[in-house]
């Protein structure tokens, strides 16, 4: 299922009311800056866990211990301390990106992007992907 697909069941809000309603553009260029800066959360789901074992080729116990931190009743990528860095970053570049989770899978397509025209293009300050000129069009809600 692609991003939209992800999106589109939430039905976050009506498409005819959104400053969004023409589309977004965005083209993920790769350049790691959604996996770094300040600290944060990459909240796994099962499925997600399921990929990245499949990817890495190492027991679910292995990749629990090597990759995740528990927050609350929750799991997290971890990050490096120093840089904040996704553990799964290196030289700018995701090391797992076909099987990257959901949340990095939706990205820049969150509520709490899309909430405004302001939040959209504030993003962009560290995905040079929003509002690409070669990007595609996208209709979040469709």
């Amino acid at each position: 299922m692609g991003i939209i697909g992800l999106v589109s069941k939430r039905k976050l809000f009506p498409m005819s009311d959104q400053w969004y309603a023409d589309g977004l553009r965005f083209k993920c260029t790769e350049c790691g800056g959604c996996c770094t800066g300040s600290p944060g959360y990459v909240w796994l789901e099962e499925k997600d866990i399921d990929t990245l074992i499949s990817k890495l080729k190492i027991s679910r116990q292995a990749f629990l211990r090597r990759y995740t931190r528990q927050v609350g009743e929750r799991l997290s990528l971890l990050e490096d301390p120093k840089n904040f860095d996704c553990v799964f970053l290196e030289e700018n570049r995701c090391t797992v990106y076909d099987a990257r989770p959901t949340q990095c899978r939706t990205f820049p397509f969150w509520p709490s992007l899309l909430r405004s025209r302001k939040d959209w293009e504030n993003a962009r300050n560290y995905c040079e992907g929003i509002d690409h000129p070669d990007g595609e069009i996208f209709l979040p809600n469709n």
